[in-house]
């Protein structure tokens, strides 16, 4: 070649390869990179104005580089803490409805107890004054009991209103049976004739299933949304393994180390980061939606079609022949524990020659519902009323959210995906980060759950080892499922019952009241004479004691009865 030629292309190639070099200068600018550094609240005295070698780096791509090492370990630090808040923003409708609903419930049935034993206190200090209110504690124990059960105190339904109603007809027996006088052995012997002579009629086995089956569908209710609060909770708050904190790094500021500061993340491969990092908690969803649907089968009881009108005019009519009942088989009664018990002891000379009490010397006429007070009681029943209303609204729209509740923890990595802060969404996905480069992202989406995760090409997950803290919650869904389902049915789980009248276990009685035969056909005796005056008070007496039978039930039902179909 000339030298004349050599001497014109020598410096002319100079110049050409000095031109890509000035346009790489430009290119390799960290300038974008320093200022989104900074808007994150780092200091910008580690970050670099130009690109710099990348052999340091270990998890981003180790080519030309905005980032330094410390650079890279702080954005892996914040990519955690932006993942962790990230799932607990995500799970945020799902921890509120449990956490809201649960203690708006809570009041509601809270303050229905209440109202309840207002109710029935106003209505015997008005109907039955003094004589009332020297056995009132016979009925306060009992919504002692009541609110000890709901609240979680080791309390058998079953046992516990058996008890009522035996401490009542000590009560009563001795009331109707003045001119004797009893031993505390004596009516102890009076109270286990309850169930065979059924005394207050049919009345007790049938409230004891409404009461209890309502109770134990409460209890079980208010327990799961406790259940689904601590676990929403817990498992809302996530810990990250290294192989998770690496994936997140790389996909949420490689790009910065890159000098791509503005490009986001792949949808796709968002998807697979999140899969892979939310392993575990995706293999809750199958128990968490088996306990959904359990919340919504006791939900649907709580419901029902039980309201405080539909039900106050039949348990009107029940409590009405109840205590006929009563006063027509008082005299048997008292024949048939005298049979069973033997003969009391008459009472002192005095006491015999007294008449009963004022209240007894009336016959007692069946309860007219038009009747009702509309004084103190009459407000208490209007505010019970109100109450159960609201309870039945609240419950509705605790059904409503549970059904969104569903599928929530599987859901998660698209609805975190779907984000507009987090990635480029669906529409763009040829300018999109796909982990080294601005391209589309090409690899599948993986499935759900652990196992799945297998050959997930984004984050390093052991499946032979499953996260012990979530095992822990599925068991946790598990055992609460099982008390759902047994409260759906009307069984206490925690009670296991061996009477007759139950066709499965628990505190609840399996049969339904149109269902159930009556275990016990009374059958009446010819009872010992007595004078007129005798019969008179035995009468009177049974009135009394199933009117006071009556009412504090009609104070629970009114309130807590649940009517199965």
């Amino acid at each position: 070649m000339p030298s004349w030629i050599r001497a014109v292309i020598l410096p002319l190639s100079g110049l050409l390869l000095s031109l890509p070099a000035a346009a790489d200068v430009k290119a390799r600018s960290c300038s974008e990179v320093r200022q989104a550094y900074g808007a994150k609240g780092f200091s910008l005295a580690d970050i670099p104005y130009q690109e710099i070698a990348g052999e340091h780096l270990r998890i981003c791509p180790q080519e030309y580089t905005c980032c330094t090492t410390e650079m890279e370990d702080k954005l892996s630090q914040q990519s955690k803490l932006e993942f962790e808040n990230l799932v607990e923003e995500t799970s945020h409708f799902v921890r509120t409805t449990f956490v809201s609903r649960h203690k708006k419930f809570d009041e509601f049935f809270r303050e229905l107890l209440e109202n309840a034993e207002k109710s029935l206190n106003d209505m015997f200090v008005r109907t039955y004054g003094m004589l009332y209110m020297q056995n009132s504690e016979v009925f306060q124990d009992l919504f002692t009991e009541l609110k000890r059960y709901y609240t979680g105190g080791n309390v058998n339904l079953e046992e516990m209103l058996n008890d009522f109603w035996a401490r009542l007809l000590e009560r009563m027996f001795q009331l109707i049976n003045p001119q004797y006088q009893f031993s505390e052995d004596y009516l102890e012997c009076v109270s286990k004739y309850t169930d065979q002579l059924k005394p207050f009629g049919d009345v007790p086995r049938k409230l004891k299933i409404q009461v209890t089956r309502a109770f134990i569908a409460a209890r079980t209710f208010v327990q799961g949304l406790t259940v689904g609060r601590e676990v929403a909770n817990r498992v809302s708050k996530v810990s990250p393994t290294p192989g998770c904190i690496r994936a997140l790094m790389k996909m949420l500021y490689c790009p910065y180390c890159r000098g791509l500061p503005s490009v986001r993340p792949c949808n796709n491969y968002c998807l697979n980061v999140m899969k892979g990092c939310l392993a575990n908690q995706a293999d809750l969803d199958t128990e968490w939606n088996l306990f959904i649907d359990a919340m919504l089968l006791v939900a649907e009881r709580l419901e029902g079609p039980f309201n405080i009108e539909s039900v106050m005019d039949p348990i009107d009519v029940k409590i009405s022949e109840a205590i006929m009942n009563m006063q027509e088989n008082s005299m048997q009664v008292s024949a048939k524990v005298f049979q069973g018990c033997g003969q009391p002891k008459p009472a002192p000379a005095l006491r015999s020659a007294r008449s009963a009490p004022e209240n007894f010397n009336t016959r007692f006429r069946p309860y007219n519902p038009e009747e009702r007070p509309t004084t103190a009681a009459g407000t208490s029943l209007d505010r019970l009323r109100t109450v159960w209303r609201t309870m039945q609204h609240s419950v509705t729209d605790i059904k409503e959210k549970l059904k969104l509740s569903k599928k929530v923890w599987s859901a998660l990595p698209y609805a975190i995906c779907k984000d507009e802060s987090v990635t480029a969404g669906t529409s763009n996905e040829e300018e999109c980060w796909n982990g080294h480069s601005k391209a589309r992202y090409l690899p599948e989406i993986m499935n759900d759950g652990l196992t799945n995760q297998i050959n997930n090409p984004e984050v390093e997950v052991d499946i032979t080892r499953p996260d012990t803290f979530i095992r822990q919650q599925i068991m946790a869904l598990r055992v609460m499922t099982n008390k759902l389902k047994n409260a759906y049915n009307g069984n206490d789980v925690n009670f296991q019952d061996t009477s007759d009248e139950s066709s499965g276990s628990g505190s609840g009685s399996g049969c339904m009241d149109d269902v159930c035969p009556t275990e016990f056909e009374f059958v009446t005796t010819e009872a010992p004479a007595v004078d007129p005056d005798r019969r008179e008070e035995e009468s009177s007496g049974a009135q009394l004691s199933y009117s006071l039978v009556s009412w504090p039930l009609v104070g629970v039902v009114l309130a807590l009865q649940r009517r199965y179909r």
